[in-house]
């Protein structure tokens, strides 16, 4: 077989490609084979047809036809080979010369992955923030705490802001009752404004077994907009109890003895969260530094394509959610033409992350063993709910098993760009990023490669 190669651009070829027919003879006696096995021709038995009663029943160019679109993508494959290129997106091909027993000429014009150069990783630098903890936050982490083993109490009082209260609610438009806005026993708090305007004001003072009356306007249903007589029902009122900060509260919400230990605790925890997401920054932070210091001609069609695929899944959401794109525009505050453009940048910005983090993976030789993809499948398939075994089948009928060890291998090359750029906290500290990426929790999975980060290509 001989491959001829003709660039169109940094990121598009086209193959022309020229195969002897005696190459052709495997998908040929393959092909014969299976049409004998289909066509009943008499005295011959299925799959004993001699190739010239084929010929003359079914057709020379047809078995032929067949024959090379079989063999098509094997073909490929090797002039992909031979002409020493990465393809990438779906190819276009075209039979330019086909004829029994004469060599096989076709076309191929497909993208490829641009050549570029990457810098220096050492020469980079980005900030992150630091992990030092405040006493303002362990108390706010503290506070939150008491709130979780907070209760509430009955008390024998008028209501008074902040306290919770059992109400029965019956709306009336002209004295007719409004039968979408009765309500009982519901369970609400003073001040919160999250049920109707006025009824705040109308607790306040009110004792368990008083009622009140007060105007306001409706807000939905059939009498939207119209000012309506609500009566409200007090059955009772309480107040949340907090727990006091002491040692006994440390008892009852840790396994600590003192508050002093479940203090050293809260911040040793919050210390921890922070360098999670230290670890996050740098990944992310270090990728647009890279990116920012390379300009790459990208692929077109494939850049399309990703646009086509992001808009197709969030029509798919949207479907699924019974929401239209109308809605879903005025929600985002876009119009249809942002929508687009939006959806542009954001496969430019993916394909270039796809190529710069390939590039670096088969540069310093990075790869995936099998038992990484299975942890990684685990991991996947507890975040998601279902069984480890269930999503490795699906994946492998699907043939998402390389795509999967592919994401995963992206996702070393973004740690590796975090390790060898240089990452310092605000105050100019060194941030050991690597040893952070090696500590339980520390792997920054939440560090997408699709990140929504602005970078124009």
């Amino acid at each position: 077989m001989k491959t001829d190669v003709e660039e169109l651009s940094p990121t598009r070829v086209r193959l022309s490609v020229e195969v002897p027919f005696d190459e052709l003879k495997p998908s040929l006696d393959k092909t014969y084979r299976e049409v004998g096995r289909q066509v009943r021709i008499p005295g011959f038995r299925p799959g004993r047809v001699p190739p010239p009663v084929l010929d003359n029943r079914v057709g020379r160019d047809v078995i032929l036809g067949q024959a090379v679109n079989d063999a098509m993508p094997d073909l490929y494959s090797k002039a992909v080979a031979e002409g020493d290129i990465y393809a990438i997106g779906q190819p276009d091909v075209e039979i330019t010369s086909m004829e029994y027993g004469k060599d096989l000429t076709f076309t191929v014009e497909v993208d490829i992955r641009p050549k570029f150069d990457l810098p220096d990783l050492a020469s980079l630098a980005v900030t992150v923030d630091d992990t030092l903890v405040s006493p303002d936050e362990v108390a706010e982490y503290l506070g939150s705490l008491q709130e979780r083993f907070a209760s509430l109490k009955a008390v024998q009082r008028p209501v008074e802001n902040d306290d919770y209260v059992s109400i029965d609610l019956s709306a009336s438009v002209d004295g007719k009752p409004v039968e979408d806005a009765q309500a009982s026993g519901l369970s609400y708090q003073v001040g919160s404004g999250s049920l109707l305007d006025g009824l705040d004001q109308a607790l306040i003072g009110m004792s368990s077994g008083d009622s009140s009356t007060f105007t306001t306007e409706l807000a939905g249903g059939e009498f939207a907009g119209r000012v309506a007589d609500v009566t409200v029902t007090v059955h009772s009122v309480k107040t949340k109890e907090v727990p006091g900060l002491d040692d006994d509260f440390a008892q009852l919400a840790s396994e600590f003895d003192t508050l002093g230990e479940l203090r050293a605790d809260t911040r040793a925890q919050l210390e921890r969260m922070k360098g999670v997401q230290q670890v996050v920054q740098a990944r992310d932070r270090a990728l647009d530094a890279l990116l920012d210091k390379i300009d790459i001609p990208l692929p077109e069609a494939v850049v399309q394509q990703e646009a086509d695929h992001n808009r197709d899944s969030i029509l798919e959401q949207l479907d699924r959610a019974g929401a239209t794109m109308d809605g879903y525009l005025e929600m985002t505050s876009q119009t249809q033409e942002q929508f687009e453009l939006d959806l542009q940048r954001r496969a430019r910005r993916a394909v270039k992350v796809t190529l710069v983090l390939d590039q670096l993976a088969r540069e310093e030789e990075l790869s995936v063993d099998e038992a990484e993809l299975a942890d990684y499948i685990d991991r996947q398939a507890e975040q998601i709910g279902v069984s480890p075994e269930r999503l490795y089948r699906q994946l492998a009928e699907n043939d998402q098993l390389s795509s999967t060890a592919g994401e995963l291998l992206r996702r070393k090359a973004i740690n590796l760009i975090a390790e060898r750029v240089k990452v310092t906290d605000p105050s100019g500290h060194p941030v050991d990023v690597k040893a952070n990426l090696a500590a339980p929790g520390g792997s920054g999975e939440s560090a997408e490669t699709d990140s929504d980060e602005d970078d124009e290509s």
